[in-house]
């Protein structure tokens, strides 16, 4: 497995740990062109193209909380029953992205001769697994803040009556 691999789940993982409130990061660039002695296997086209599914997914679920954030108002308890409920239906997607990172992962240490490369794959799985997994309550913190600040913040100057 490549470095490029690790860094490209790492940019998968970045992408997706926004916090509701926060802007996401920007997709993460097309890294630069490999060596040329370096030819990805099937499974590694796969896998990458299964992280940008991902990244899409997660954009999604991202664009769905701030709206469910902004569209509950100063009603937090609205807002955290709509965060609960669109977090239960990515849940199963983001668990299933950790699977298919580990497999992916224990296929290609398994075929790993260098133990130093083996020992970075295992690295990457932990770290993947602790990030994505620790991702619906990142998520549920970020949207109470921002509730709580919408409850909190002064309401808009309602606009001034017409004259007559």
């Amino acid at each position: 497995m490549s470095k490029r691999l690790i860094l490209a789940a790492s940019a998968v993982l970045a992408f997706a740990t926004p916090v509701v409130g926060q802007e996401a990061p920007a997709a993460p660039t097309a890294p630069a062109a490999p060596p040329a002695a370096e030819v990805k296997s099937p499974a590694e086209l796969a896998f990458e193209a299964r992280g940008e599914a991902f990244q899409t997914r997660m954009a999604q679920m991202q664009a769905e909380l701030e709206t469910a954030v902004t569209a509950a108002g100063a009603d937090q308890a609205r807002g955290m029953t709509d965060v609960d409920a669109i977090l239960a239906r990515y849940q199963p997607e983001i668990e299933g992205f950790i699977v298919d990172f580990e497999t992916f992962i224990d296929a290609e240490a398994a075929a790993e001769t260098d133990e130093a490369k083996r020992a970075q794959m295992t690295g990457a799985k932990a770290s993947l697994r602790a990030a994505l997994s620790g991702l619906p309550a990142q998520i549920r913190s970020g949207a109470q803040a921002a509730l709580a600040a919408q409850a909190t913040a002064p309401a808009a100057p309602a606009a001034p009556a017409a004259a007559q």
